[in-house]
């Protein structure tokens, strides 16, 4: 099932997307036809969790060891955009990089969950682009400025509560070049290692986003461009750069 949140005459609703179709998941609700224009960020979390170095290749590109556990950061809510909106460059810095990841949502209250308990508290999957900062990261030796500008987490296009079994393909183009081609099948914590220990250190609301991390060749983005972050079985999330 895809789920969206859409900008509509009335406001924004939740939506179910059937082909062309836009069917409301509030009863009484009119169906409309789904104009891809409307999509909004799918989610509105408490909180997005992201994973730092979980593919062995991305830690070697930035000359870091692959750590021997999850290595997490928070991105603030206020990062959060959706398709079709900017990603603004701010003043502060001269490189900023995409970040094609996979992400999921939780869809139940989690707190010190074992990992065969995961799935059962994931309600689904999106695109994720953990925008970053990367002259600003490695002045200031962690995350927090580096990540949680204003627009540094663009997510969507919508949700998919499942997923094709197997693998998964990560990639992410720059005005259609490919610079990022990545698998779920290189992930140093799978999807149930990094929600048990995340929720071991904090509780998980419904909504809240983990980003699962990044494939090799993370790089750079100018005023004018078109980033894309595709994950196979979901979709593509495609949104302009622009300076702030």
């Amino acid at each position: 099932m895809r789920i969206a949140r859409l900008q509509t005459p009335d406001g924004i609703e939740d939506f179910e997307l059937r082909g062309g179709r836009a069917i409301a998941l509030r009863p009484g609700r009119p169906e409309r036809a789904f104009d891809e224009r409307a999509l909004l960020a799918p989610v509105r979390p408490t909180k997005v969790v992201a994973i730092a170095r979980n593919y062995a290749a991305h830690a070697r590109e930035l000359g870091h060891e692959v750590p021997s556990e999850p290595l997490f950061f928070l991105k603030p809510p206020s990062s959060l955009i959706g398709p079709g909106q900017a990603i603004l460059l701010p003043p502060q810095s001269a490189e900023v990089h995409h970040e094609a990841e996979l992400a999921l949502v939780i869809g139940v209250r989690a707190h010190r969950l074992r990992p065969d308990e995961v799935r059962a508290h994931i309600f689904g999957y999106t695109c994720l682009n953990d925008v970053t900062a990367r002259d600003l990261q490695r002045a200031d030796k962690h995350f927090t400025r580096a990540k949680g500008f204003d627009t540094f987490c663009p997510l969507g296009p919508w949700i998919e509560t499942e997923l094709p079994a197997g693998p998964l393909a990560i990639s992410c183009r720059v005005d259609g070049e490919i610079r990022q081609l990545g698998s779920t099948a290189d992930l140093i914590f799978s999807i149930e290692q990094l929600v048990a220990y995340v929720s071991s250190v904090m509780t998980l609301e419904p909504g809240d986003v983990i980003a699962t991390g990044t494939p090799a060749g993370v790089g750079p983005l100018r005023a004018g461009e078109q980033v894309e972050v595709e994950v196979e079985g979901i979709g593509t999330l495609s949104n302009p750069v622009r300076l702030g």
